[in-house]
């Protein structure tokens, strides 16, 4: 059987999860990817097409020329919907193109819950530096389709909202922009995978980020089940949206009870994240995911672990600059806490000052049966770690 799998970058979720997935599961992949240097550099042995994957009708008409699909898939938040359509045009399971557009889309995402009577917030959509002086600042302005924190910015008054849409624009030209009311609250996530018929709910995070303005994730924690109160919430919103194929990663906030949404992104966790997930669970998570888009329906219990604690530290640069020592990669076991370090940034790289996850250094990983515990470790472990940046 031959599985279609899009990408843009490599990341580790390919990488260590999908491909090994891949591999025992018995499937021939074919990587189609706008970048085929730097996948054939990080896998040689896979099949690898160039391919303008941001263009369904080019993924199409590249299928269609090599192999016979029996799966198209991607865990890119950029190709949800080229490969919703990809699949749909060859009748092979997939997600709704509708549902994954809605998802993307952060405007229409807010049209759509609020379409549903289920949410509202207020939020208008600009291409051009503007201020707006009725908005009910403190506002968030992001790119439209972004992801993972980029140019995304508290404003508190029409001529920062103006300043900060300009800089925006300046470095992404032709980017719409979403201006939104800011939402208070805890952010917390929802992961879920789903066949189309069964929904599972696989627990989710609690998300510390950075000061504002800016909205770095530095940490999260894991939270084996959420108030029920507040999963139903979630959940109806994203019934509302389509969203029920595959796994999704819901970032939400919850005020005084009630949980709103932040966006969705219509994929498998990143950073990371789900190699943890799938550890902590002690399930097949990437067979699993990678089963729904060959037809086959989930079980009915996938035998996950609910006894398990864990989270993620993401060390960030401080200052702009040249990376000259950092720690290399580490896995280890202390007082019953698996700890598992990865850089992210080379020495030798200079680099800004994002604002963004694009400043991180490295990530930790760190899973256990006690909280507490994992935490400790985990902060002492971090405490031991050195990175030297030069101007």
């Amino acid at each position: 059987m031959r599985l279609y799998l899009l990408a843009l970058n490599p990341t580790d979720s390919v990488t260590e999860g999908f491909l090994p997935a891949a591999a025992r599961l018995g499937l021939d992949v074919t990587v189609l990817t706008d970048q085929p240097d730097a996948h054939r550099a990080t896998y040689p042995d896979i099949e690898i097409l160039p391919c303008d994957v941001r263009d369904f009708r080019a993924v199409v008409t590249r299928i269609s020329t090599h192999h016979r699909p029996d799966a198209v898939f991607t865990n890119s938040d950029h190709l949800q919907t080229q490969a919703a359509l990809a699949a749909a045009y060859f009748g092979l399971p997939g997600k709704d193109w509708r549902a994954t557009l809605r998802c993307k889309d952060k405007a229409e995402m807010r049209r759509r819950l609020a379409g549903a009577g289920l949410d509202t917030v207020w939020s208008t959509e600009l291409t051009g530096p503007t201020a707006l002086p009725d908005a009910p600042y403190p506002c968030v302005v992001k790119p439209r389709e972004g992801v993972a924190s980029e140019d995304v910015v508290l404003v508190d008054t029409a001529e920062d909202l103006a300043t900060r849409s300009k800089e925006i624009l300046d470095r992404r030209p032709g980017t719409v922009l979403v201006v939104e009311e800011y939402l208070p609250g805890e952010l917390h996530t929802l992961e879920t995978l789903g066949d189309g018929r069964t929904r599972h709910v696989l627990g989710g995070f609690h998300t510390e980020l950075s000061p504002p303005p800016y909205f770095i994730e530095e940490r999260l924690t894991f939270v084996p089940a959420h108030p029920e109160p507040v999963v139903e919430q979630v959940l109806a919103q994203l019934d509302a949206l389509g969203v029920g194929f595959g796994a999704c990663h819901t970032e939400f906030v919850v005020h005084e009870g009630r949980a709103r949404l932040i966006e969705v992104n219509y994929r498998a966790i990143g950073d990371q994240c789900d190699l943890l997930l799938a550890r902590l669970l002690e399930i097949p998570l990437f067979e699993h995911i990678l089963r729904t888009h060959l037809g086959e329906p989930l079980p009915a219990d996938l035998g996950a672990r609910h006894d398990g604690a864990a989270r993620l530290d993401y060390p960030c640069a401080e200052r702009p600059g040249t990376l000259t020592d950092a720690p290399a990669a580490t896995e280890l076991t202390l007082d019953g806490v698996h700890l598992t370090y990865r850089p992210l940034r080379a020495a030798g790289e200079r680099h800004e000052l994002y604002g963004t996850n694009r400043d991180y250094l490295g990530v930790l990983r760190a899973t256990g049966t006690d909280q507490p515990t994992v935490d400790r470790v985990a902060a002492g472990f971090l405490a031991g770690l050195r990175w030297e940046i030069q101007p």
